[in-house]
C-alpha cells in the first residue's frame, strides 16, 4: 500500500453529559486541536470525512449539523462526505480518498452526545423490527448472551474479566481525556451490581459525550509538512452477518480484518511484532474475543488509555484508539511506554461487533 501518514490528532474530554457544548460545538473543538496539532490551518484541508449516527443525534442526516464546525463551508466550499458508523471506518474512507490520487489532506471528525438519548430504547432498534425487536434485547442485553456463550466455550471465569477491568482502570487513571478516572480493586469489579447475567455494571463501558478527529495526509505532503508522522503500514475491514446468525463464541470479521491488516504490514507474530493495542472493547469480555482474534498475548500491552471500559463515546471510539495509539508512537500518551514503534488500532461497530476495522500504525 502507498504510504499515508497520521499528521494530526485531536479529542475533547469525555464526560457523562456535555450540556455546556453543542454537537457542533464538540467537533469544532476536536477539529481545532488536530490542526494545531499538525500545524496546519484548514485551508491546507483538501477533503472532510464525518462520521455520526441519525439514531444517537436525534436527526436526518446528522452530519449537516456539523458541517461548518469541521471548515466545509471555508473558501467556497470542501468537498465533505459522511459515515454512518464509527470513526475508524471513517478514517478507512478517508484513507481511500488520499489513496485516489485526488486529495493530499483528509479531515476525519467523529461525534456523539449519547446522553442526549435514551440507550436501551435506541439500540433496541437495531434489531430487525419484524422478528426481534419486540423480545426488548439492547445492547447490554445482547452483549450479556455472547458474553455466556464465549466464556462457556472458552472456560473463562469472572477473574480473568476482573482483571481486564482493574488494569483497564488503573490506565483510564492516567488518562486525563477519560470519562471514567477512578482505579477499581478486584473485590470492586466482582461485587459490582448485575446488570444482565452475567454481566455486572464495572463488566460495561460507560456512555460518554465528545468528539475526535485525525487529519490523514499523502506521502508527499507529510513529509513536506509534518515533523513526527505516524505511518499507516496495514488496513482492514470487514462486516459479519447479523446477530442471530452468527457464532458469537467468535469473530470471523475480525479476523479477517486483521489477517488484510497484518499481511499489508508484513506482520506474521503479532505479539512479538506489536508493541501495543488500542482495542475497542464495549464490555470486559470483549477484550479477551477480539484479542483472541488478533492473535496478541500481550496483555499489558492492551488499551494503555484505559480503553472503552474508562471513556466510550459512540461512534467516536475507534477515531480515538486511533488517536492514543498514535499519541503512543510519538512518546506522547498519558500512559507511556518506552520504544513503541508499532501500534495496532482497532474499532468495531454493531451488536456484539458486528463489523472491524484493524490499522497497523508505525513511527
Amino acid at each position: 500500500m502507498e504510504s499515508v501518514a497520521i499528521i494530526g490528532v485531536g479529542q475533547t474530554a469525555f464526560s457523562p453529559n456535555r450540556k455546556d457544548q453543542t454537537y457542533a460545538d464538540l467537533v469544532y473543538e476536536a477539529t481545532a486541536a488536530a490542526l494545531s496539532d499538525a500545524r496546519l490551518s484548514i485551508a491546507n484541508i483538501d477533503n472532510i470525512v464525518t462520521a455520526s449516527n441519525d439514531f444517537f443525534d436525534g436527526r436526518t442526516i446528522s452530519s449537516m449539523a456539523v458541517g461548518d464546525a469541521c471548515g466545509a463551508a471555508f473558501g467556497g466550499g470542501k468537498s465533505i462526505s459522511t459515515v454512518e458508523g464509527d470513526g475508524t471506518f471513517a478514517a478507512f474512507y478517508g484513507l481511500s480518498r488520499i489513496l485516489s490520487g485526488n486529495y493530499d489532506t483528509t479531515l476525519v471528525v467523529a461525534h456523539s452526545k449519547s446522553s442526549e438519548g435514551d440507550l436501551r430504547l435506541l439500540t433496541n432498534a437495531f434489531f430487525d423490527p419484524l422478528t426481534e425487536r419486540l423480545l426488548g434485547l439492547d445492547w447490554v442485553s445482547s452483549a450479556a448472551l455472547q458474553a455466556r456463550v464465549f466464556l462457556r466455550e472458552k472456560n473463562i471465569g469472572n477473574i480473568e474479566c476482573g482483571n481486564v477491568i482493574v488494569k483497564n482502570r488503573a490506565n483510564g487513571a492516567k488518562n486525563p481525556k477519560a470519562h471514567l478516572r477512578k482505579p477499581l480493586t478486584i473485590d470492586e469489579a466482582l461485587r459490582s451490581p448485575l446488570l444482565a447475567s452475567p454481566l455486572k455494571e464495572t463488566d460495561v463501558c460507560p456512555s460518554s459525550d465528545g468528539a475526535a478527529a485525525i487529519i490523514l495526509a499523502s506521502k508527499s505532503f507529510a513529509q513536506k509538512k509534518s515533523e513526527r508522522p505516524i505511518w499507516v503500514r496495514g488496513v482492514g475491514l470487514c462486516a459479519d452477518a447479523p446477530l442471530g446468525e452468527r457464532n458469537l463464541a467468535e469473530s470471523k470479521a475480525l479476523r479477517l480484518a486483521a489477517h488484510q491488516a497484518y499481511q499489508m504490514a508484513g506482520i506474521d507474530n503479532p505479539t512479538a511484532q506489536v508493541d501495543l493495542v488500542e482495542l475497542s472493547e464495549q464490555f470486559s469480555y470483549q477484550e479477551l474475543l477480539w484479542l483472541e482474534e488478533l492473535n496478541y498475548r500481550n496483555l499489558s500491552r492492551v488499551n494503555l488509555s484505559g480503553g472503552c471500559l474508562s471513556a466510550h463515546a459512540w461512534i467516536v471510539s475507534g477515531l480515538v484508539r486511533i488517536i492514543e495509539a498514535s499519541l503512543q508512537l510519538r512518546g506522547q500518551a498519558s500512559n507511556q511506554i518506552s520504544n513503541a514503534r508499532r501500534a495496532v488500532a482497532h474499532g468495531q461497530y454493531g451488536l456484539c461487533g458486528q463489523s472491524h476495522s484493524v490499522w497497523v500504525l508505525e513511527s
